[in-house]
């Protein structure tokens, strides 16, 4: 740890000698200043003795705190967080005038000692004991121990010890400064107390408190910024220049007189320096710690969730708070900022975040096939009070600093229709769905338990429909029928495949309102179910942090997204055709025609009952998001009904109303600029609900060894011959290949959005 001392500076023996036989002037000067008790002059002045030869020479140096940088995936800066902020440097990147400046007011007889400077020490406690001037006797070795031993203490009792008006710890100081000078060169030692001192303003170590007062790096500081600094370090409040500009100009030009008396500058550098006031030097920069200021403040919540909660990053919640706290990480993260900017723009212009209605938005994004989470937004500002503000990620579950989530709503169907596919239903098969309708066949699927009956009542339109058409109408009675042939098992255990969950944590239950979103669950889950179905079935857990390197620049494991095919490819794509149809069908009055982002998209609204909260999940081949919007307040007591947001009254909200359009502007900013991927789907029974750019394989079926498209075509050919009864019952076929209706001009069934009849 450095070159040895030269033959030509007090050698360590002599020096403990030299110690030994001064420590009993030292305690009885000592006990007559800190220990004024009748007759414990002679006890304090021996126990002393006693304890400095009987001390400990090897002093244990802990690394010192630094910051945490969290950076996007671009690898600009998001946050700097910090227990204590410090940019730690070598001397090579000080000022020599700040060296010398330091050296100059706190111990002009630095490099002529080894650890402690009898003469100064005898000189300080006389003057001080005698009531003179009080006088600091302790070498930079010694203060720099002093610190090292207040930074290594991790208890109370020890930060005490560190710190406590003794003799005996001005002893053990001085024990430990012999030792630290006989590992060190000067200029090592030199480099740690600069490095470690705290200047005031929360700036540790001279490069942040450079930054901090002057914005400039600590290489680049001028003669009278060094000597500012340097006189900071004896009490950092008393003599802050922003606070107390008259005070800090007094004692800066104290340390400047020093420099002169060191020989460093010249008197007439010093008087030059002198007439510069300190408000002249000064340009504060605001150095902030956290998410507060983040571009993206929830999302950096999280991340640091994931650091205090994930095993990964140590075994206990106290090593990983450590390893926060000690900092010098580097973590680079998944965030994308196109992506991360159009978002929060999407949330912010629909519903301004101190809207007087109260109600919030959230929305989360997930690459498919990668569990990376790309932007993470809510029309909130991050703090603890006021109107708007909250420290409450309305994205995450309840164990990421988040809610227990809110009504998931008709999203949920999609989880039902993926189910039907797992077993085998024919998505052109037609189930009656009266505007009303009481279910009665319910069994609880693991034990055969019966349910009590369930009634359902549609919002938007009934009839005869098959799965498509259901589907783009979202019919509540056709869902809750389909449900109950299919069982509860499958699309609760669909929906815990591709990754979702409740907010609180827990395992959904067996109840008949499932496919209707009765369940409470968040937007990242939502993203992430969704993500699992762009990518054909594989679900990645999701992830937020790409990489981390240490202060050494050594790469720490992370958290993987662990990616596993979870759904059937054929179930997932065909679910993929279906949600396909809700945005880019032909359907006139499906529910998410609106959302329309001139690419290949599949979705699903989701609207709760008494729009307590509604939805917009949804996906491109190369993103997934989900938006909520409600009340943070709690739906139930405050529905969105006749109600204003963001200057806009509606008689009711729904899903396709404001979380629709939020999702579309955010899609459409994020995936600016890059290609048009197409649906590349392998699906059951040739299905093409339509589709931008809807690509269909199939493998053989019944038609034979035939090309796909030959075998779509007679997949079509033998849909219309079985279906042709079935027109007569009110069924609404869809054509397979070009995605339009063969509508029944017995029995039309009406656009519940424009009271029409769709058009072929």
């Amino acid at each position: 740890m450095g070159n040895k001392r030269s033959a030509t500076e007090l050698n360590r023996f002599g020096l403990l000698t030299k110690m030994i036989s001064f420590t009993a002037l030292a305690g009885i000067v000592s006990a007559l200043i800190v220990l004024p008790v009748a007759g414990g002059i002679g006890l304090a002045s021996r126990n002393g003795v006693q304890a400095f030869s009987g001390l400990p020479s090897d002093l244990t140096q802990v690394p010192l705190p630094q910051q945490n940088t969290i950076l996007d995936a671009k690898g600009d800066i998001l946050a700097v967080l910090y227990a204590q902020n410090r940019i730690e440097v070598p001397l090579e990147e000080i000022s020599p005038l700040m060296q010398q400046a330091v050296i100059a007011i706190e111990d002009q007889r630095f490099f002529n000692h080894a650890g402690v400077d009898i003469q100064a020490t005898i000189r300080a406690s006389i003057s001080t004991g005698s009531g003179g001037q009080v006088q600091g006797g302790s070498t930079l070795t010694q203060q720099y121990v002093k610190q090292i031993l207040l930074t290594a203490a991790t208890t109370k009792e020890e930060q005490q010890a560190a710190t406590a008006i003794s003799i005996n710890r001005k002893l053990r100081e001085a024990r430990y400064a012999i030792g630290l000078e006989n590992e060190l060169t000067k200029k090592e030692i030199l480099a740690g107390y600069l490095n470690i001192a705290y200047f005031g303003a929360g700036s540790y170590g001279v490069e942040i408190a450079s930054q901090r007062y002057f914005s400039k790096s600590a290489l680049d500081l001028t003669l009278t910024q060094a000597a500012t600094l340097a006189g900071l370090v004896q009490n950092p409040s008393r003599y802050d220049p922003t606070r107390y500009p008259e005070r800090a100009q007094s004692r800066r030009d104290l340390v400047l007189k020093a420099m002169v008396n060191s020989g460093f500058i010249t008197a007439e550098q010093a008087e030059i320096a002198i007439a510069v006031p300190v408000s002249l030097d000064l340009n504060p920069t605001e150095l902030p710690n956290g998410c507060t200021t983040s571009a993206a403040p929830y999302f950096c919540d999280y991340v640091l969730t994931v650091l205090r909660n994930d095993p990964i990053f140590g075994d206990t919640p106290e090593a990983r708070e450590s390893l926060l706290n000690l900092g010098g990480l580097v973590i680079k993260t998944t965030l994308d900022p196109k992506a991360q900017k159009s978002s929060q723009a999407a949330v912010d212009e629909k519903i301004p975040f101190d809207d007087p209605s109260g109600k919030a938005a959230a929305i989360t994004m997930v690459r498919p096939g990668t569990g990376e989470i790309t932007a993470m937004a809510q029309n909130r500002k991050w703090g603890r009070s006021g109107a708007g503000y909250t420290t409450v990620n309305y994205n995450t579950p309840v164990d990421s600093n988040g809610t227990v989530g809110f009504q998931a709503g008709s999203t949920f169907k999609a989880f039902t229709i993926a189910a039907a596919f797992k077993q085998g239903w024919d998505p052109f098969e037609v189930i009656s769905s009266p505007e009303k309708k009481k279910f009665e066949g319910f069994v609880e699927c693991a034990t055969g338990d019966g349910f009590a009956p369930y009634e359902v009542q549609n919002s938007t339109s009934s009839g005869a429909f098959d799965m498509l058409s259901a589907t783009a109408f979202s019919v509540n009675t056709y869902f809750v029928g389909l449900e109950e042939k299919l069982g509860l098992c499958d699309p609760i255990d669909i929906a815990t495949a591709a990754g979702v969950r409740q907010g609180n944590g827990q395992e959904f239950e067996k109840f008949p309102c499932f496919t209707l979103g009765c369940f409470d669950v968040t937007t990242l889950d939502m993203s992430v179910g969704m993500a699992t179905f762009a990518a054909h079935g594989l679900n990645c857990s999701p992830i937020a942090i790409s990489t981390i390197t240490d202060r050494f620049g050594v790469e720490l494991a992370v958290p993987s997204a662990d990616c596993k095919q979870t759904v059937d490819l054929l179930v997932a794509d065909s679910t993929t055709a279906v949600l396909a149809g809700v945005i880019d069908g032909p359907l006139d009055g499906r529910t998410g025609r609106a959302m329309d982002i001139d690419r290949p998209a599949a979705g699903k609204t989701g609207t709760t009952d008494s729009s307590a909260a509604v939805w917009f999940v949804g996906y491109t081949p190369d993103m997934a998001a989900s938006v909520w919007v409600g009340d943070p307040r709690g739906g139930q007591k405050y529905p969105m009904k006749n109600v204003r947001i963001g200057g806009r009254y509606f008689s009711q909200v729904f899903g396709s109303t404001l979380p629709g359009p939020i999702w579309r502007d955010a899609l459409i900013g994020a995936l600016e600029g890059t290609p048009k991927t197409p649906w590349k789907l392998t699906t059951l029974n040739g299905l093409n609900a339509g589709g931008v750019d809807n690509i269909i394989s199939m493998s053989e079926d019944e038609c034979g060894g035939i090309k796909p498209q030959a075998l779509i075509a007679c997949e079509t050919e033998r849909r219309a011959r079985q279906n042709e009864k079935g027109l007569a019952d009110g069924t609404l076929i869809i054509d397979p290949i070009t995605g339009a209706v063969i509508p029944n001009p017995a029995i039309p069934i009406v656009d519940p959005a424009t009271g029409a009849t769709p058009v072929p």
